[in-house]
């Protein structure tokens, strides 16, 4: 039973006097206080501002004004978000001590409508994993079994929700980065379309794939989030207007939605626990009135080796920005410019970084480019294709999230390949931009299994309608 109960009821007893909003801050400060030291969740706190704030809404409140949607609710965000009155450092040693002189468009959205910024959760150092082990800080532990990772790269965000710091956190989601922690931790975690929630003001990963997405407790909490985030910002041109009758106030209903089961997600690789969970969920669906049909996309096994080319060529560009001369680490024994560069990367990247932009550089270097890059391009083309083509004939399509469950903190440190493996179901819908959530349905030995849904572009209302059905079934 969570200590928090959902947004919405947060709201009205924030609104209605019965709950202050600094109740709710210092409510949170002190579960973080008393549940991070054993699991190293979240990186630092922003006490003092929160404080401040809850103090500012209640006074509002006290005088008859309108507050928000989201009066008085804490809330904590991956370190990939610049916010005020903290570090923003990305997990990164690159950019410890960096104070952002401006707020990321979704915080300051949030804040509008009265949430309150109460800390910031770790990561794979600048979003670079899918365990948060990479991160340069500490190494986040899974609430359900303290011996194993939590998923990545939010980690530090899906571990927050699972030990009910706060009733949400943000995270980012690149190429399964919210959905695979979600997954591993027993949250709801949700990718939406990609542009519908603004980047402006976290740091960029790979900029065609990067989405910004919320992880909660519910499917209802997750869709007022995106309601109050989703819409076109002027500091981020590939925004785009979202659904007209918003996120919130969800029928939940499948009843003739056609359900397409994802055939090549089904294979080898997938642990049959999981495959029976999931299978399990689908049948659910199906008794709620679903049609459920198979679905093939053919070039969905090679999804996996164009995330591996295009992501670390966008990173590569990326984190050039990174040289030592500006806001982050610089080393301070060089003897001249070129050693600058060179020790000031060296030292401030980690090595799942390095690794990365080494294979970024390689593709789009010159006599590999049309061998790697643009043959990556071409068949994410394919594959959009496809998936165009299979939302044509299904509303949904469904399968796993992840091969298997949590896996223990270092069995696959010395293993890059098979950490990325752990992205094989996610990575697709970052390549073609449609929305994608995971939704636990189950445990295996104690350790949650996700459901992962999927819709077609900027139908994200009809993808958290299908999940609150599910959720509904499953409760």
């Amino acid at each position: 039973m969570s200590v928090w109960p959902k947004i919405s009821d947060i709201v009205k007893s924030v609104s209605d006097g019965r709950v202050s909003a600094t109740e709710n801050v210092n409510k949170a400060l002190k579960l973080i206080e008393e549940k991070n030291p054993e699991y190293s969740a979240v990186v630092s706190v922003i006490e003092s501002r929160a404080i401040a704030r809850a103090e500012e809404i209640d006074k509002r409140i006290a005088k008859g004004e309108n507050v928000g949607r989201l009066a008085g609710v804490p809330f904590i965000v991956k370190d990939n978000y610049l916010s005020f009155d903290s570090e923003t450092t990305a997990s990164s040693n690159m950019l410890k001590g960096f104070r952002a002189p401006y707020q990321a468009t979704a915080i300051e959205k949030l804040e509008a409508e009265g949430a309150i910024l109460v800390a910031k959760a770790n990561l794979d150092a600048f979003a670079h994993g899918t365990s948060t082990e990479n991160s340069d800080l500490m190494v986040t532990k899974n609430p359900h079994d303290k011996e194993r990772v939590p998923g990545g790269s939010s980690g530090g965000s899906a571990a927050s929700v699972a030990l009910d710091l706060v009733p949400f956190t943000l995270g980012s989601d690149t190429g399964g980065s919210i959905r695979q922690p979600a997954a591993f931790c027993g949250v709801v975690g949700v990718k939406p379309t990609y542009g519908l929630i603004s980047r402006s003001g976290v740091v960029a990963m790979a900029s065609s794939t990067d989405v910004l997405g919320p992880l909660t407790r519910n499917v209802d909490d997750a869709g007022l989030i995106i309601d109050v985030m989703s819409g076109v910002d002027p500091l981020d041109g590939t925004t785009i207007q979202g659904n007209s009758e918003g996120y919130s106030n969800l029928n939940a209903s499948v009843k003739s939605k056609k359900v397409g089961v994802i055939k090549e997600w089904f294979g080898e690789g997938l642990d049959s626990g999981v495959a029976e969970k999931v299978k399990t969920a689908i049948k659910a669906l199906e008794d709620a009135g679903a049609e459920v049909v198979e679905v093939s996309l053919p070039s969905l096994d090679l999804a996996l080796a164009v995330y591996y080319v295009v992501v670390p060529a966008e990173l590569s560009s990326n984190l050039s920005r990174h040289d030592g001369q500006r806001y982050q680490f610089s080393y301070e024994g060089a003897k001249d410019l070129d050693e600058s560069y060179e020790q000031s990367r060296s030292i401030g990247f980690g090595p799942e970084a390095k690794r990365r932009i080494m294979i970024g550089t390689h593709v789009l270097s010159s006599g590999y480019y049309d061998a790697y890059y643009n043959k990556a391009q071409t068949v994410r083309t394919k594959l959009i294709n496809e998936f165009n083509q299979a939302f044509s004939e299904v509303d949904i399509m469904v399968g796993p999230i992840t091969p298997t469950t949590a896996f223990k903190i270092g069995e696959l440190s010395d293993d890059p390949l098979q950490l990325y493996l752990q992205d094989i179901y996610t990575v697709s819908a970052n390549l073609v931009g449609v929305p994608a959530i995971s939704i636990p349905c189950g445990e295996i030995d104690g350790l949650p299994v996700g459901l992962q849904l999927l819709a077609d572009q900027n139908n994200d209302r009809i993808l958290l309608e299908a999940a609150k059905a599910y959720e509904e079934i499953n409760s």
